[in-house]
């Protein structure tokens, strides 16, 4: 099976470092309204600068217009204005963000972002605004309902169109039992679980609420990897987990379309239990396989994956 499903992914995947590149992506987008970019890390510096590549062509070429930068408030920490306007330095707005939003990475696509203004003050492209919480958002399902109508709000606000890049535990278009492994430092230290026992959590995600909204508008996009550097060594993945399957393509970089017609063998593997890298600023490379995503199918989350085999580390600001 996984010869069969590597070589369907050697025959339709698009290498990222050879034209046409990013083209193919205008066919996978369609009609899309919501199309997001959900990362299987935020420390890896190829994923970011392939997300990067994506809001820019979203944006030039198929008239993007709002970027929801998950996990934080743009206006609150100044971004939006200087995209808006120039006015301040948004390598001192990113120090008052979320520790993963100060990298240069992020600064670069800011920079972009208020380079692309200049050029069209007319038709400018802008961070998608954040309602003011009417009261805390208590537990991972009312957040995730709290992020996805702040998506929706600001669409019928402005009738742009989307980018919404964050984590694919957000992204993923997940409507049943997520399972997310190990659980938080904070969850361990109350006792509700060990390093590495996953955390079970009964709810709709970011993308299963934008996918029940937009239908087919919602485009979920997920960027994965092999192995490589963060700030930890990141070994070759577990058997059991998608990204073996991709490695097995023998592609540095590709954008491959999981809709694309497959032979039952890869529409099997698509749609049976799936695990994939999940991995956050704590990590233990002797218990790999903990950091995972699963309760659900790869082509059941994903609409199209971005892979790299290899990764580095993103630069800390």
């Amino acid at each position: 099976m996984t010869d069969t499903t590597a070589a369907w992914i050697n025959r339709h995947a698009h290498p990222l470092d050879l034209f046409p590149g990013l083209l193919p992506l205008r066919d996978i987008v369609r009609d899309a309204t919501v199309v997001a970019l959900g990362a299987s890390t935020r420390q890896a510096h190829e994923l970011s600068v392939s997300a990067h590549r994506m809001v820019r062509f979203l944006v030039e070429e198929l008239g993007f217009r709002s970027l929801a930068l998950e996990g934080d408030d743009p206006a609150r920490v100044g971004l939006d204005d200087y995209v808006r306007t120039g006015k301040g330095d948004p390598r001192v707005s990113l120090a008052g963000a979320r520790a993963f939003w100060r990298t240069g990475e992020i600064l670069d696509l800011v920079r972009w972002m208020r380079a692309y203004n200049e050029d069209h003050p007319h038709d400018p492209v802008r961070f998608a605004g954040v309602r003011p919480p009417a009261e805390p958002a208590a537990g991972m399902k009312a957040i995730e309902r709290r992020m996805a109508e702040d998506t929706i709000w600001w669409h019928e606000r402005t009738g742009d169109k989307i980018v919404y890049w964050g984590g694919l535990a957000h992204t993923s278009i997940g409507t049943g039992l997520l399972r997310l492994g190990p659980p938080s430092s904070a969850q361990v230290s109350q006792g509700s679980g060990s390093p590495s026992s996953p955390e079970a959590a009964a709810y709709r995600n970011v993308g299963g609420h934008l996918r029940e909204r937009f239908g087919t508008g919602y485009l979920s996009i997920g960027l994965t990897f092999g192995h490589g550097t963060l700030p930890f060594e990141v070994p070759a993945p577990p058997p059991d987990f998608a990204e073996t399957v991709l490695s097995a393509a023998d592609l540095d970089d590709f954008l491959l379309d999981l809709r694309v017609e497959a032979p039952a063998a890869v529409r099997a593997w698509l749609d049976a239990p799936a695990r994939t890298r999940l991995i956050g600023p704590r990590y233990d490379p002797a218990d790999d396989a903990a950091y995972h995503l699963s309760g659900g199918s790869f082509g059941g989350w994903f609409d199209a994956v971005v892979h790299h085999e290899r990764v580095t580390p993103v630069r800390d600001l």
